[in-house]
């Protein structure tokens, strides 16, 4: 991943990303000095390191970035050393994590994890109230409804219900919409809350691949409404939720976000 990062050229494509995710070959390389084959050969070197993310709408392949790799660098490294000595990734970091512009998030970590147990730490209520602070209640059926039960509020509207469920492979439910249940419970910033209860339903799918000895956890968040605010949230949110997942099954315990 250093290596990738170590070309000025492929940072300059991560920004471009950062800026607008989602954007096709013939779309980076517009107003690059670079030949076209250039910039394939660095998103050849980016997407190896995981950096970037890629996926077909029919014939058209689009670039994703993938933060997960910087995030793995800070929970490990950024506690264990001088601030002083880490600014240059830090900025990265906060560069990478800023909000996605596209109009979907879309997240890849691996894990040290079985495809079951992954599945389990994704449905069992045990398990997500220890790395998310709240219980996803299905039976994980396609048509079912998910309940979420938080701390303040329970969310259970009937309209976040289970799109795919293919154990332990694939799992897509619609997310929760804004009731007014939640309103009283979380209604210190009215104006996101208002501009969020207005916006359609998004979807959340989450694909595990098994990689040797690890997991591939590909997360995709998506159907989001033109500048959509819930976007914005999720994006800030799903990162960490996602390194809390990863270091409880490979340690036994959540990462401390507090």
């Amino acid at each position: 991943m250093f290596r990738a990062l170590a070309d000025p050229s492929r940072r300059r494509l991560l920004d471009r990303l950062n800026e607008r995710n989602g954007q096709t070959l013939q779309e980076l390389c517009a107003g690059l000095a670079m030949a076209r084959q250039s910039v394939s050969k660095h998103l050849a070197l980016l997407e190896a390191a995981n950096l970037v993310a890629t996926e077909r709408r029919g014939r058209e392949k689009l670039h994703f970035l993938n933060a997960e790799p910087i995030n793995a660098i800070a929970d490990r490294w950024m506690t264990r050393y001088d601030r002083a000595r880490a600014d240059a990734l830090a900025d990265l970091k906060q560069a990478l994590e800023a909000r996605t512009m596209d109009d979907r998030f879309v997240y890849i970590t691996y894990i040290r994890s079985t495809p079951e147990r992954t599945w389990q730490a994704l449905t069992d209520p045990a398990f997500t109230r220890r790395y998310w602070g709240l219980a996803l209640e299905s039976d994980w059926q396609v048509g079912s409804t998910v309940n979420w039960v938080m701390d303040k509020v329970t969310v259970a509207d009937g309209g976040s219900v289970v799109l795919a469920a293919e154990p332990p492979r694939r799992l897509s439910y619609t997310w929760h919409t804004i009731t007014p249940e939640f309103v009283a419970a979380f209604g210190d910033e009215h104006d996101f809350l208002q501009k969020a209860s207005a916006e359609r339903r998004s979807t959340v799918t989450f694909d595990i691949e098994p990689v040797g000895e690890l997991v591939r956890l590909t997360v995709t968040h998506d159907g989001f409404d033109p500048g959509s605010v819930i976007l914005g949230g999720v994006s800030e949110g799903w990162p960490p939720t996602l390194s809390s997942l990863k270091t409880l099954l490979e340690t036994g315990e959540p990462l401390a976000l507090g």
